[in-house]
């Protein structure tokens, strides 16, 4: 089946203003499956660690997915991590992504529809379904620079 996303970049070093993304995703996608689509929506480069949380804010995680500084505990700790596994999530609580933990971009995830879809014949997912906002700059070149 297939779930809906909101996808809202709400921090980083660059960001100006805020960007949403609405994604597609399989229900039985792994949380690293999740990564790479929220990366790819913004146009970002995926070559740094990441991490999810539940909770209510970053001070205020209930878990953690992958919070380990060795990549590859984190990775295989992530790709298991199944969304139909994650969800449904109590009310007062979403997941969030933390990405390239120097730059500090965080990503609020919310599932839109309650009832998951069936997949369309010929469509790959995930896939971005709509676009609010430009992408964020993930390296900005700076005048001071040139």
């Amino acid at each position: 089946m297939i779930w809906t996303f909101r996808v809202e970049c709400i921090r980083g070093a660059y960001l100006t203003p805020p960007c949403i993304r609405v994604i597609e995703i399989d229900s039985g996608s792994s949380l690293i499956d999740l990564h790479d689509a929220i990366p790819d929506a913004v146009q970002f480069g995926r070559d740094h660690p990441c991490e999810f949380y539940v909770g209510r804010s970053y001070r205020n995680r209930q878990a953690v997915f992958h919070d380990s500084l060795d990549w590859d505990e984190a990775f295989n700790a992530c790709f298991q991590a199944a969304l139909d596994h994650v969800y449904p999530l109590p009310k007062s609580l979403r997941l969030s992504h933390h990405f390239d933990f120097g730059d500090r971009w965080c990503f609020k995830i919310r599932k839109v529809r309650k009832k998951p879809t069936a997949p369309e014949a010929g469509v790959h997912y995930p896939r971005v379904i709509e676009a609010q906002r430009p992408n964020p700059e993930q390296y900005p070149v700076h005048d001071w620079c040139s």
